[in-house]
């Protein structure tokens, strides 16, 4: 069965830290370009930050940039996503997705073609809160 699970949300205080994980399980994320979405309730679906197949390329939501950083790790077939300077309005549910395909070996999708994402985590809670 191809899966892919996250773990790692939690309640913060703003200006805290979280690191996040999506480990694969039934496929090798070696082939996948890997990206982290969020949504809030009442809005859609965000994307957050995506990472080339090959690992060399990132790209991030301008709201982001600074504060979170993407990786993946083909050894432990998982994608990390290194949350700092957490602010309230990070606040939703993280998911994280997997879009297969030579296209993605350099670039990965942009972060607004959700259709380009062919397997899709659960989510992991968020919460930034004092």
């Amino acid at each position: 069965q191809l899966r892919l699970v996250e773990v790692g949300g939690g309640l913060v205080q703003p200006g805290g830290s979280l690191r996040l994980s999506c480990a694969a399980s039934g496929f090798s994320l070696a082939h996948y370009a890997l990206a982290w979405f969020r949504q809030a309730p009442g809005k859609e679906r965000e994307g957050v930050a995506s990472i080339s197949s090959r690992g060399g390329s990132t790209h991030y939501v301008d709201s982001v940039k600074g504060r979170f950083t993407i990786s993946k790790d083909n050894a432990r077939n998982t994608v990390y996503l290194q949350m700092n300077s957490l602010k309230p309005e990070d606040t939703a549910v993280y998911i994280c997705a997997a879009a297969y395909g030579s296209d993605w070996y350099y670039q990965p999708p942009s972060l607004t073609e959700r259709a380009q994402y062919d397997y899709w985590g659960q989510g992991t809670q968020v919460t930034v809160s004092s």
